[in-house]
């Protein structure tokens, strides 16, 4: 069974790259920089690409069982110029119609493609709760991940091809991501809310990310959104408690929101607004998560 990945090389794809060969599959990672993927474990294959179109590896859709596209520039790496605004955009869209270009031209389709996107698409919600039935925000991120969604949703037409896209929380994982960053303040003993506090902070596990991902492969019925986060979101004041438990630090430092509007501009609605996103289909369908609550996720990570 061969499965592609495209961002292979990123958090999620590197970790989702080792559990599928480790499940027997031959995993080829599409890459930019594919000199650069190092690391990996045996059966999976870097192979470079352009992030655009199927030059050097549109052949190896041929037979394959899955694509799984997590493409796409760091939400939060840079400041929202619009130059990096259109960039974070093209970085997702290209990679989605090159999947689908591929798709097409192939005589053997694969099974299933599994499409990256955030809960950034349901934009702020307030305390609203949010399934993948709520509908679509309008600010730019929601945007960027609607363009994102958008960009494959030809391969739902393909015969034989399923397509399920993923709507994923804040990751957590020690490897890189945000739980790095949102613990360092911490570790300095200056750890504490952010803004108001109350802004909803749907995360999951990295563990469970990656099983929601296979999961989602080898369903026979698993198609259209998803959310990957965990059942149980917690307020930015309410995480900042856990998190500083986990890490024998206080958590009463506030940090207010106009500090984190001049510092970051329009990109700081990343940390000041959020959903209340529950994984409603994900656990219709059936799976049951590693790790449900914040505590218990933690204390894998930092033990």
């Amino acid at each position: 069974m061969r499965a592609i990945i495209t961002g292979g090389s990123g958090l999620i794809g590197r970790a989702l790259a080792a559990d599928l060969a480790g499940a027997g599959y031959e995993v080829i990672v599409l890459s930019r920089t594919a000199k650069t993927v190092t690391g990996m474990p045996p059966g999976v294959t870097p192979q470079k690409w352009d992030g655009q179109t199927t030059a050097g590896w549109g052949h190896l859709v041929e037979g394959a069982k899955a694509i799984i596209n997590l493409a796409g520039a760091g939400i939060a790496d840079q400041r929202w110029t619009p130059e990096r605004k259109l960039q974070l955009r093209n970085s997702r869209v290209y990679p989605g119609q090159a999947v689908v270009e591929a798709i097409e031209a192939a005589s053997n389709r694969p099974e299933v493609v599994i499409q990256a996107s955030a809960v950034g698409y349901y934009g702020p919600q307030a305390e609203n709760e949010i399934t993948e039935e709520s509908p679509g925000g309008h600010d730019f991120l929601a945007d960027v991940c609607r363009a994102w969604e958008d960009a494959v949703t030809p391969i739902a037409a393909q015969g034989g091809v399923r397509l399920a896209i993923i709507r994923t929380g804040v990751v957590l994982s020690l490897a890189g991501g945000a739980l790095p960053k949102m613990a360092l303040p911490f570790k300095l003993f200056a750890g504490g809310p952010i803004g108001s506090g109350r802004q909803w902070i749907s995360w999951i596990h990295i563990a469970d990310v990656v099983a929601a991902i296979r999961y989602l492969i080898e369903s026979e019925t698993a198609a259209g959104p998803f959310n990957l986060t965990a059942p149980q979101p917690l307020t930015n004041a309410q995480f900042g408690q856990v998190l500083g438990r986990a890490l024998k630090r206080p958590a009463f430092m506030p940090t207010p929101g106009l500090a984190m509007k001049l510092l970051f501009g329009e990109m700081s609605t990343v940390l000041l607004d959020g959903q209340r996103v529950l994984p409603q289909k994900l656990q219709q369908l059936g799976y049951s998560f590693q790790y449900p609550q914040l505590e218990s996720a933690l204390q894998d990570l930092y033990t």
